[in-house]
């Protein structure tokens, strides 16, 4: 017994298509070639993108919170907040550095401003300068030693302690007015989650 082949089919009334011109051809190959880039370039690129980006983040981060002592900036808006930070324009010489445990949050900001800064930056705090007690070191050697301040240079030097109802942040204010012009402020803020 022999297999029996399969039968080719007849042809159909259809027409034929005609030739496809060199043109048309090479025209629908690159549409093709397009498409096929589009679909596979686009989201390759994209993630490779992505990928870098996260990983320089994750570097920035690193660093940011592996360094010890006072950083040179602004703090972020919501570490002014969270912290009520209200450091005012104008402001130069700023510096800032954060410590979190599960026990206190602080922030340490140190800034220089002009007489009238000085006097909005209380008013934010609820106080004014006659509040600021002379020769009253407010912020105690464990938060000198982390920032690196040292307050026997010239002063006069004042300060003045804001205690608040947790969660409330609480503030160690200190002032250096060698500088009549232009008084250096030194806080910390600390507040208790």
């Amino acid at each position: 017994m022999t297999a029996s082949l399969p039968r080719q089919a007849e042809p159909s009334d259809t027409p034929e298509r005609p030739a496809e011109s060199p043109g048309r051809k090479a025209r629908r190959r690159s549409l093709t070639l397009l498409i096929i880039v589009l679909l596979i370039g686009v989201p390759a690129g994209y993630l490779m993108i992505s990928a870098a980006q996260s990983r320089d983040s994750g570097k920035d981060k690193e660093a940011k919170y592996s360094s010890t002592g006072l950083a040179a900036g602004w703090p972020s808006k919501v570490q002014r907040r969270l912290y009520q930070v209200n450091v005012p324009h104008p402001a130069d010489q700023l510096a800032y550095y954060e410590t979190n445990n599960w026990k206190t949050s602080r922030l340490y900001v140190q800034f220089r401003t002009t007489v009238a800064g000085l006097d909005s930056y209380l008013q934010a705090l609820g106080t004014e300068r006659a509040d600021l007690k002379p020769n009253d070191l407010t912020i105690g050697d464990r938060d000198q030693k982390i920032t690196g301040w040292d307050f026997t240079g010239p002063g006069p030097w004042s300060g003045f302690t804001l205690k608040q109802k947790n969660p409330a942040p609480s503030q160690d204010v200190i002032v250096n007015m060698s500088d009549p012009t232009f008084p250096m402020v030194y806080v910390v803020s600390r507040t208790v989650p």
